[in-house]
């Protein structure tokens, strides 16, 4: 169906309105107006909250993308904060796999912020998607504002996935809307010597929905939006190098290491276990952090959860 709306759109949908989301009108707490940029139609779901910490590890990274393929698959729109790290990497995965995504702004919804998400902005708007505010136009970063973007991006979607989030965190403020709003919450656990997983670990103690795999993420989405996904993983091929390499990977996998806690794991004294690590950078499957750990990088994980679903996968 042929609609007027194009990425120049600028409108107020007021509650009670025909554009007026129907999965916010029925809460205490509804906005009076939303401020739209776009495409308002979009807000009528389902849609699915993906948000998560500003600076996430490559395994949060891949978490996230995975969520937004998952929800592409499912025909579910995208809602995210447009912050940096799991906000902005939820989009534009979301994007990148022809979804549609709505950014919910701490600000105005004609005011780009933060300035990393300009671009970010542009595309969601350009592929129909939707830019809201509760904040009149022009309204410029207010602290008390955030917490009520995190509770329209709660109440827009029936769900919210949560890909990595550390202690304190204000992704807490998505969740405890969710949960006030009887949204249900889905969180990817991690490490427990992570502490970028202490919060998402701590949603999972207090009920969240753990998702341990791909296959839970598909089954969630089954549960609440009543889909089944359009695709399926493509076949993998087995984890690329030697016994070695497969080692050390799946050990980076469950925490980051240092350089010498990799050679005491692989027995290789200090300048065979730099080579090894050099080898694996240089090949993209590990990455060194700002603390001076090494990891998986998000493209390697990905290859993994692709790997385990399709049991190829091999033990070191």
């Amino acid at each position: 169906m042929t609609h007027l709306w194009s990425e120049d759109t600028k409108i107020i949908i007021e509650k009670g309105s025909r554009h007026y989301p129907a999965q916010m009108a029925p809460l205490a707490s509804a906005p009076q107006k939303l401020y739209v940029r776009g495409n308002p139609d979009i807000l009528a779901g389902p849609c699915i909250a993906i948000v998560g910490t500003r600076r996430p590890t490559p395994y949060g990274l891949a978490a996230t993308e995975l969520a937004a393929r998952v929800a592409v698959e499912s025909d579910v729109t995208v809602v995210s904060g447009g912050a940096m790290g799991c906000d902005q990497a939820a989009g534009r995965e979301t994007l990148a796999q022809g979804g549609r995504h709505i950014i919910v702004l701490g600000t105005g919804a004609d005011v780009v912020y933060p300035s990393s998400c300009a671009d970010l902005i542009a595309q969601t708007l350009k592929k129909d998607g939707a830019v809201v505010s509760i904040a009149p136009w022009g309204t410029q970063p207010r602290r008390f504002l955030f917490p009520k973007r995190n509770a329209v991006i709660a109440a827009l979607s029936q769900a919210v996935f949560i890909g990595e989030a550390g202690m304190p965190s204000g992704t807490f403020s998505t969740a405890e809307s969710a949960m006030e709003y009887e949204r249900e919450v889905l969180a990817v656990p991690g490490s427990i010597y992570s502490p970028e997983s202490r919060g998402a670990n701590y949603l999972i103690s207090l009920g969240a929905c753990c998702i341990a795999d791909e296959e839970a993420l598909q089954i969630a989405f089954s549960r609440i939006f009543g889909v089944l996904n359009r695709q399926s993983a493509a076949p993998a091929a087995d984890l690329p190098g030697d016994a070695l390499s497969r080692r050390v990977l799946r050990a980076l996998v469950a925490s980051p290491l240092r350089s010498d806690e990799i050679a005491r794991l692989t027995g290789l004294d200090t300048r065979a276990c730099l080579e090894l690590i050099s080898d694996l950078m240089v090949a993209g499957r590990i990455e060194q952090q700002l603390d001076g750990r090494y990891a998986a990088t998000k493209e390697m994980l990905h290859a993994l959860t692709a790997i385990g679903q399709n049991g190829n996968g091999q033990h070191a």
